[in-house]
């Protein structure tokens, strides 16, 4: 046995471990992806960004991207809140939902909250922009119950659909996975 430390005194002392940092990067949740399906062949996941075959609320439109391309019955987190006591057919039509991602008076108090955590704004900055950010981060709040770096989640069609119907702007960013730290 040709080992460099024998014995545990001779292992050295300057060796600076950082929880978690021998784990390996978080990966997206693939089973609330819309990266997995039921469909066969006649429903390739390629189509999904070229129809809307994939909504089961009625609501959902057209995404950029076929990782956007979700409806809000499809996802298992959101079903649990709010399928269960209530009737409605898609989130977007749900009384929490109006309330909180699509009034400005309830989004302005949100505001001076991310203003705190993340500074000013610019003065260039669109508000509508900064509303739909807001409302989105909200939605993510209610449904998953926390926010955090790495830990984003893909919005449904319908949801992303109305919170830009409801603060329009010329371009859109779309759902991105986080950037991996260097």
């Amino acid at each position: 046995m040709d080992n460099e430390y024998t014995d545990i005194d001779d292992i050295p002392g300057n060796i600076n471990i950082q929880p978690y940092m021998f784990e390996p990067p978080p990966r997206p949740n693939v089973q609330e992806s819309s990266e997995e399906s039921d469909y066969g062949d006649e429903h390739d996941h390629g189509h999904r960004r070229l129809n809307t075959f994939w909504c089961e609320c009625g609501s959902c439109q057209q995404m950029g991207t076929i990782t956007e391309c979700v409806c809000c019955v499809e996802l298992p987190a959101i079903n649990t809140s709010f399928r269960e006591s209530s009737d409605l057919e898609c989130i977007t039509h749900h009384q929490t939902f109006i309330d909180n991602y699509l009034n400005v008076r309830v989004l302005e108090v949100s505001l001076h909250d991310y203003i705190q955590r993340e500074g000013p704004l610019d003065d260039n900055e669109p508000i509508h922009e900064v509303y739909r950010h807001i409302a989105c981060r909200r939605f993510v709040l209610w449904i998953w119950h926390r926010l955090g770096k790495g830990n984003r989640k893909v919005l449904p069609a319908c949801v992303v659909s109305r919170i830009r119907h409801t603060f329009p702007f010329e371009t859109y960013v779309g759902f991105q996975y986080p950037r991996p730290d260097s």
